[in-house]
């Protein structure tokens, strides 16, 4: 497995190691995975992220290249701006979910999913084939820290340089923790405030120290999946994959209404299945795979994530059911060890911070 610059650091504090695509990350530290999401939905938590991968494309064309290549709308980004998007494939479905930040004026940075990050730089590279423009893997340069939660800007400011009160969502900016460079981006994936640390893999363990002794409590990929699941923020490989037309998901919204690659496979057609929420009535929590059945136990669906959240006590999930059944309000059962469960389809997130 390969190790991020933090690995030393996460198996020196206990923390249990998982085989994570191919990298070894912390699951959970001693203190457990409720203790860790409470942390950053009531104070703040640091995440290890480093696994994620970096793309960087330029060149005269690049914004015709990214408006092209991935559903979200590059063109509308200004400097030091990011925002959450898709690539989609030929046949309606996604390569990835992804975060492209634009550093300069033919200057953009792509986030992908560690699992996927050899997949999306060849995709994206035969794409290329088209346009004046150059496209390098940087995933090598960058170690990844995420500070989350109602905290996270005064933990910053309590180690760094900069004033961050003016900061806006989806803003970047330079700025040092202790006296290593850094680039903030006021992002994350919890469903909380928090900054995304871009720095070299050489710092990254002189910024983490520094983040956890200005407060911040360590967090594994167990609480990182809990959060952004009572977020309602979907995961590639759960949610997403292949063969899911995002148009028919809570997160449309990504898909602008202009030109791009494989978009006759995706715009207009009707999948006849929709991804919801859902709140389990009774006992019992739904996991990914578990069947969806309506009241006579017919097959509408599988569930695609599920968890007890930690914060409301609820079991909660995201499926994937037929358009008959996805109005919010709609009562439907998941099938756990055999038995029928009720469940109420609801419009994430789980929760109002």
């Amino acid at each position: 497995m390969q190790r991020t610059p933090l690995y030393d650091r996460h198996e020196a504090s206990g923390a249990r190691i998982v085989d994570f695509a191919g990298w070894a990350m912390p699951i959970q530290y001693p203190s457990g995975i409720n203790q860790e999401h409470l942390a950053v939905r009531q104070e703040v938590g640091l995440f290890d992220v480093s696994h994620m991968g970096q793309l960087r494309v330029t060149g005269p064309q690049v914004v015709e290249f990214l408006r092209w290549s991935t559903l979200n709308d590059a063109g509308r980004l200004k400097h030091g701006r990011g925002q959450y998007s898709m690539l989609p494939n030929d046949r309606g479905g996604l390569v990835d979910d992804l975060y492209v930040y634009r550093d300069a004026e033919l200057d953009y940075l792509i986030v992908a999913n560690a699992g996927n990050v050899e997949v999306v730089a060849s995709h994206l590279r035969e794409l290329a084939e088209l346009f004046d423009v150059e496209l390098a893997d940087e995933s090598e340069r960058w170690a990844l820290l995420a500070v989350q939660g109602p905290g996270a800007a005064l933990a910053v400011e309590r180690v760094s340089d900069s004033d961050l009160a003016s900061v806006r969502k989806n803003q970047t900016l330079d700025a040092s923790i202790g006296a290593c460079p850094v680039r903030l981006a006021r992002t994350g994936y919890t469903g909380e405030d928090g900054f995304e640390v871009f720095v070299a893999p050489e710092d990254a363990g002189a910024v983490w120290d520094l983040l956890i002794e200005a407060g911040a409590a360590p967090c594994g990929l167990g609480a990182r999946d809990t959060l952004r699941l009572e977020a309602g923020f979907p995961l590639y490989g759960h949610e997403l994959g292949p063969d899911t037309n995002p148009l028919a998901t809570p997160f449309a919204w990504v898909v602008k209404d202009k030109p791009f690659y494989g978009r006759e496979a995706m715009w207009g057609v009707d999948p006849g299945r929709r991804l919801v929420g859902m709140k389990l009535t009774g006992r019992g929590v739904a996991r990914q795979g578990y069947e969806v059945v309506d009241e006579r136990g017919g097959p509408l669906g599988e569930v695609t994530s599920g968890t007890l959240s930690p914060l409301t006590r609820e079991a909660i999930a995201m499926a994937w059911v037929r358009t008959s059944h996805a109005e919010p309000g709609t009562a439907l059962s998941v099938l756990i060890r055999g038995q029928a469960h009720p469940a109420t389809v609801v419009v994430p997130p789980f929760y109002s911070s």
